[in-house]
């Protein structure tokens, strides 16, 4: 039922986006721009491909967090009938965990994302809680997503020195005989990675803990999550590296700057321009553009060449839309297209950007801040960095003068 919900919702989806082509096709057959009407459907027939393109993706996180739960449970040898029996505290999953810090069992718990092997010794360490934790920052913005960026993991904070190559070995032919001349490598200077501390509480009422009719997994997960992954998605995406992360958007190569005279937004030509301004090898290797919802809308409109449209939606499962074959990643914290504005970055992000945490999540629970309402306030912290440590393997798109 799961999978047919999913490929209705494609299709519906695939048959939006051909009524937004077709609206803009008859416009731009009699030489003109959208009159406010058709610009008014156009925005919402793009918002109904975003809400369709939502409820897809919320379908299969759902089916997904439920396999990934269900294989946590097998991991750490939890019976089907959970619940239902005592559970010798060896044996207990993320969910015991999160209900026993809410009802004052448990004072904190550090999530930390570690491998659950049959050779584990003493209490196995939950991590499906700290999978959600981690898919719902992800929701929120690419930048904490380890299929984007690199993600470094340390067990404390201390600065994080990463090295740097300037320069390759550069080969050549010789004769036979002949002394092979030294060609030595060279580095640029180290980027530091230091361990910025984010952190946020949120509280809940006493019945809303104790209702055994709440997912409190998942609900927690997603309280937790909402606040702190908008704001170090932020940071990650345009921190200035003084009193916050450095953001792969100010760390990235400069590119392609916009003509004058088109508010910013880039052209076909542009984006082409983008793409070649990144060598080959990072191009090879999974580059992606990161914009935000807005400049993908004025995006979906442009045309190449031979009039045909240069965004194409994805209709498969799990892949994202793709701009001249490569794949857009929809970044909110990426500033609109607009004179002078960073609105667009391209590149290889994996090996552009790298992202320090410290540990885990940790989250904690304390009864005194809200005593008087029976509230119980938690508090949920991260620490890291981030860094671009190679500035050729992304660029940003600059909007032009006015």
């Amino acid at each position: 039922m799961t999978d047919e919900l999913v490929t209705r919702l494609s299709e519906q989806r695939a048959r939006t986006w051909e009524e937004a082509k077709s609206l803009l096709d008859h416009a731009a057959s009699e030489n003109r721009d959208l009159s406010g009407e058709e610009a008014e459907q156009f925005t919402r027939m793009n918002d109904d491909i975003d809400a369709l393109d939502a409820r897809r993706k919320n379908i299969i996180d759902i089916e997904a967090r439920e396999r990934a739960i269900d294989e946590s449970r097998a991991a750490l040898g939890v019976p089907a009938d959970f619940g239902t029996r005592a559970v010798a505290p060896a044996e207990k999953n993320d969910s015991d965990i999160i209900r026993e810090i809410a009802l004052g069992e448990r004072r904190s718990f550090s999530f930390d994302k570690r491998d659950v092997t049959k050779s584990s010794t003493g209490a196995p360490v939950p991590t499906s809680f700290y999978d959600q934790l981690v898919e719902q920052l992800v929701i929120q913005g690419p930048m904490l997503d380890g299929n984007v960026v690199t993600i470094l993991t340390t067990n404390s904070g201390e600065s994080l020195q990463i090295p740097r190559t300037a320069t390759y070995t550069a080969p050549a032919i010789i004769g036979e005989g002949t002394a092979i001349t030294e060609s030595d490598p060279t580095f640029a200077a180290f980027v530091t990675l230091g361990a910025f501390k984010y952190a946020a509480t949120f509280q809940l009422s006493r019945e809303v803990v104790e209702d055994s009719g709440i997912n409190l997994l998942d609900f927690v997960a997603r309280q937790a999550a909402v606040g702190m992954g908008t704001a170090v998605n932020a940071g990650l995406t345009v921190g200035t590296g003084t009193t916050q992360p450095n953001g792969i958007v100010n760390g990235a190569g400069s590119a392609v700057t916009g003509g004058t005279g088109v508010a910013g937004v880039p052209t076909y030509e542009n984006l082409v321009d983008l793409v070649y301004s990144v060598a080959s090898p990072y191009r090879r290797r999974g580059a992606s553009f990161q914009m935000n919802a807005s400049t993908v809308a004025a995006v979906r409109k442009i045309k190449d060449g031979n009039g045909s449209y240069i965004w194409q939606p994805s209709f498969q499962d799990g892949q994202p839309d793709q701009l001249l074959g490569f794949s857009v990643l929809e970044n909110p914290d990426v500033v609109a297209a607009a004179t002078g504005a960073k609105s667009v970055i391209f590149g290889d992000m994996a090996s552009a950007y790298y992202v320090r945490q410290v540990r885990g999540i940790d989250f904690a629970r304390d009864d005194s801040v809200g005593f008087v309402n029976d509230l119980i306030t938690f508090r949920v912290t991260w620490r890291g960095d981030g860094a671009v440590v190679d500035a050729n393997a992304v660029k940003f798109y600059k909007g032009g003068a006015s």
